[in-house]
């Protein structure tokens, strides 16, 4: 019996001793309900919650979980990214300007975190201010020699910092990170074109890309936009910068290829963005060039990002698009190549979005002008509700093909099309090859004057 006992008492202290806690002062917050978040790339997912007492305190236990980013937040700006890895961690905040007001009572974690990250801004903002002048003062000048040389210092001297922080703490998960965002040495000697090719072919060379448990934080989605901001430039026009673009999601998947999670991890986001911002050309060649490497060739076995890049090549300009067939307002099967008409443009849209209902009207407008009619509208709504899709139809006075199954998105031509947002359009030729993928009113105008269907 006291073995028994013994045991158990070991046993219940290394329970007590697996769990930690996350406990702070949100000031100013008294009596209100905070969430615990954990943190998944860009994704973020409440797992406790608690209500703060009159002083704005609050405490989580946390136990079972693996160490990363978590987050704590209370509205859409009041939140604070803590990193926890098997230790307590207290703070105290306050309710505005969380980032600029925390204090980490306990944590070497945090500190660590803190430390690095408040050091590196200001680092960055001084070499932001050096680089200018090192690009544009004369070479030969005693200052730019100063300058010069205090833009290296200061990159060598975060890279000691770091290095030591390494040898001190090789096992801390704020220090891994710090080793993600750390950029490589840029030599003043480079010119702004050469720091930005060198910066291209480098960026990747010091990541750990077998650390997979980093993307338990923001850490590779924060350095994917970094990268890709270098290719970035507002003045350059569409077919340009998704030309640059393409260039960049070649090298970072290239980088990345050595493991097949942060691989995927990068595709599944690029592929995401890059369709929320409607870069078909950047979208079409990481389909054809690419894929999901957990995926395989069972239909039913691939995977959603697998199917999602094969929907890609479907809808390509140039490809003929999917046949659907989707109930008219009567309940009568459409066949999209039942339309007998020398262009057909196809609208998917839904009567609840603002954004269809103010270009409608243009648009209408537009149809009804044709003389003679050479585009047909196949308008397809992902409404789920039979009463909002016909009062929308008659409150319009849509004179044209009017189709829905009422599914919404989850509905097999919205699948077939890749529908994510509304409204989005596909103008279509006799054979019902893609000819252009509009995104707004104005680039719908432009194709159809291409064609010469309006003035």
């Amino acid at each position: 019996m006291k073995g028994f006992l013994i045991t158990f008492l070991i046993l219940v202290s290394g329970l007590v001793q697996a769990q930690n806690t996350i406990n702070g002062t949100i000031l100013r917050y008294s009596g209100k309900r905070i969430f615990l978040m954990s943190i998944y790339g860009e994704k973020t997912q409440a797992i406790d919650s608690t209500v703060t007492d009159s002083a704005g305190h609050f405490r989580f236990t946390i136990s079972n979980r693996l160490p990363g980013m978590y987050r704590i937040q209370w509205n859409k700006e009041g939140l604070v990214d803590l990193v926890w890895n098997q230790e307590n961690v207290s703070i105290i905040t306050s309710a505005k300007n969380p980032d600029d007001s925390l204090q980490i009572i306990s944590s070497l974690e945090n500190q660590i975190n803190q430390a690095y990250s408040r050091r590196d801004r200001i680092n960055q903002a001084k070499l932001q201010l050096l680089m200018p002048v090192v690009d544009y003062y004369p070479v030969k000048d005693v200052f730019y020699e100063s300058v010069a040389g205090q833009m290296e210092y200061l990159q060598k001297a975060q890279q000691k910092y770091l290095d030591s922080l390494v040898r001190l703490y090789p096992n801390s998960f704020a220090v891994r990170i710090a080793r993600v965002y750390q950029t490589p040495f840029i030599s003043a000697s480079l010119n702004k074109e050469e720091r930005i090719v060198f910066l291209k072919q480098h960026y990747f060379d010091n990541i750990n890309f077998s650390d997979t448990a980093l993307l338990r934080s923001m850490v590779f989605v924060n350095k994917a936009i970094a990268y890709l901001s270098i290719y970035s430039n507002n003045r350059m026009p569409q077919k340009q910068l998704e030309a640059e673009f393409i260039k960049a999601v070649t090298l970072m998947l290239g980088a990345a290829s050595v493991n097949p999670v942060i691989y995927k991890f990068w595709l599944d986001y690029v592929v995401g963005g890059f369709d929320k911002y409607h870069f078909d050309e950047v979208i079409t060649y990481i389909a054809d060039n690419f894929q999901d490497p957990s995926s395989c060739e069972d239909q039913e076995r691939k995977s959603a990002l697998q199917k999602k890049l094969d929907t890609f090549k479907k809808i390509s300009i140039g490809k003929i698009a999917p046949e659907m067939e989707v109930p008219d307002v009567k309940g009568k099967p459409v066949k999209l190549s039942g339309i007998n008409s020398e262009y057909t443009l196809v609208v998917f849209y839904a009567s609840t979005c603002p954004h269809c209902a103010a270009m409608t009207p243009r648009l209408k407008d537009l149809y009804d002008k044709q003389k003679p009619k050479r585009f047909e509208v196949m308008s397809v709504s992902i409404d789920t509700s039979r009463t909002e899709w016909t009062n929308f139809i008659r409150e319009q006075k849509l004179n044209w093909i009017n189709v829905s199954d009422l599914k919404g998105f989850a509905g097999k031509s919205a699948d077939d099309f890749n529908i994510y947002a509304t409204p989005t359009m596909f103008l279509l030729d006799r054979e019902k090859k893609i000819l252009s993928k509009p995104v707004s009113l104005m680039e719908l105008e432009q194709a159809l004057r291409d064609y010469k269907l309006i003035n």
